[in-house]
C-alpha cells in the first residue's frame, strides 16, 4: 500500500534476538586534521558534531568487521552457525565486485551449504530496508534465523582534501540476528526512493571515467566520493519530518509511547533539526556521531549498541528507526525491541 512519503509494509512473526557493532581499533582524533584543514576544522565540527572516528586499517574489509561482530553475537545467543537460515548483508563498500560478500561470511562462520546469502547495495538506509527484508522472509516460513550484516567501510573512499568528507565518515560492522516470534511481533515499514538525487552523494567514476561535462566533479579525484552537502540537507529537511509523522500514524501508537526514535547518524546539526521540526522530545534522540561519526549503512545499529543498548537490555520497549540519505534512499521502522540477550560494541582485533 502506498503512503504519502513511501511504500507501507507490515511484517508479523519476526522478532530482533540481538544486535553487536563492530569498530576497528584505530581512532582518528580532529586534532589530526588541523595542519590540513586550519581554522576550518573547527567550523566543519560545529556543524557536524563529529570528534573523533574509528578508521579501518588497510587490508581490513568490511566483511572482517561483520565477522568480528557476528561472532560475538553467535556466542552470545549461544546460536551454532548451522542453525542459520540466512544472512543478508548490505554495504556500499563490499570486500570485491565479485563474488557476493554474504558468500563468504556463510563460509566463514561454518554455516551450512544450504543457507540463503546474498548482498544488498544500500547505504544510509539499509538498516530498516534490511529489517523489513529478513522480517518478511521469516513471515512466509522460508526462514526460521537470519543474520542482517551492515556496515561500510568509509574511509578509504574519502576525498583526503575535502573537509565535508575527511572529517565526516568513520567505520563500523554490525550484525544483527533475528528469529520467528509470535503474534505480537509486528514491525510496521515505510520505504521509498527518489534516484533524481543520486548524483549528490556519488563516486563518480564507478560509471564513467570522463566525467568532464559535469563540472561539478572538475579537478575531483573521481575515485572518492563526492557530496553536495547543501542538497542533501535540503532533501533531508523536506523527507524526514513528513517520514516521521507517517511512521508513527501507521504503527498506531501514541508518540509517547516510544522509548527512544533512532535516526542515521547524519549531521549532529542535522538531527538536532529534525528532532524539533517532529516534535520530538530531545532525550529520546539519542545522538553519538561525537564518537564515531557517519558509519552509513552501521550508524543505527551502533546507535542500538552504544546509547541506548541498556534500555534494550532491560524490558520491551518501542522504537522507531529511520535511514535516509544516497541513492536518494529512505525508510523507516517501528516496532518492539527486547529484552535482548545481547546487545554491545566489540572492538575488531
Amino acid at each position: 500500500m502506498h503512503g504519502k512519503t513511501g511504500q507501507q509494509a507490515q511484517t508479523r512473526g519476526a522478532r530482533i534476538a540481538g544486535v553487536v557493532s563492530a569498530l576497528p581499533p584505530k581512532v582518528i582524533e580532529n586534532d589530526s586534521f588541523v595542519e590540513r584543514f586550519g581554522d576550518g576544522v573547527a567550523e566543519v565540527t560545529k556543524m557536524t558534531g563529529v570528534k573523533s572516528r574509528h578508521v579501518a586499517e588497510d587490508g581490513v574489509a568490511t566483511s572482517d568487521l561483520c565477522f568480528a561482530a557476528g561472532q560475538r553475537l553467535l556466542e552470545g545467543l549461544g546460536w551454532e552457525p548451522e542453525s542459520v537460515d540466512g544472512i543478508i548483508f548490505i554495504s556500499q563498500s563490499p570486500d570485491y565486485p565479485l563474488p557476493a560478500t554474504a558468500c563468504l561470511l556463510q563460509q566463514r562462520f561454518g554455516m551450512r551449504t544450504t543457507t540463503v546469502a546474498f548482498d544488498v547495495n544500500l547505504g544510509c538506509s539499509a538498516y530498516p530496508y534490511g529489517l523489513w527484508l529478513a522480517m518478511s522472509l521469516i513471515q512466509t516460513g522460508a526462514l526460521n534465523r537470519v543474520l542482517i550484516a551492515v556496515g561500510d567501510i568509509n574511509t578509504r573512499a574519502n576525498d583526503p582534501l575535502d573537509r565535508s568528507v575527511a572529517m565526516l565518515f568513520g567505520d563500523c560492522g554490525a550484525v544483527t540476528a533475528l528469529e520467528a516470534g509470535d503474534e505480537n511481533d509486528v514491525a510496521h515499514f515505510l520505504l521509498g526512493t527518489d534516484g533524481r538525487g543520486g548524483d549528490n552523494l556519488i563516486v563518480p567514476a564507478s560509471r564513467h571515467r570522463d566525467r568532464t561535462g559535469d563540472e561539478r566533479f572538475a579537478g575531483r579525484n573521481l575515485d572518492m566520493v563526492y557530496m553536495d552537502g547543501a542538497e542533501i540537507f535540503n532533501f533531508t529537511l523536506k523527507a524526514v519530518p513528513a517520514l516521521v509523522r507517517e511512521t508513527i500514524e501507521l504503527a498506531g501508537v501514541p508518540q509517547e509511547d516510544y522509548a527512544s526514535f533512532l535516526f542515521h547518524q547524519a549531521n549532529t546539526f542535522m538531527l538536532n533539526h529534525l528532532a524539533k521540526k517532529a516534535k520530538l522530545p530531545k532525550d529520546k534522540v539519542p545522538i553519538n556521531m561525537d564518537r564515531y561519526g557517519n558509519t552509513s549503512s552501521a550508524t543505527i545499529p551502533l546507535v542500538m549498541t552504544t546509547d541506548v543498548a541498556d534500555l534494550l537490555k532491560s524490558g520491551r520497549q518501542r522504537i522507531a528507526m529511520f535511514g535516509f540519505g544516497v541513492g536518494y534512499s529512505w525508510g523507516s521502522a517501528s516496532l518492539e525491541i527486547g529484552p535482548l540477550k545481547v546487545c554491545e560494541t566489540v572492538i575488531a582485533s
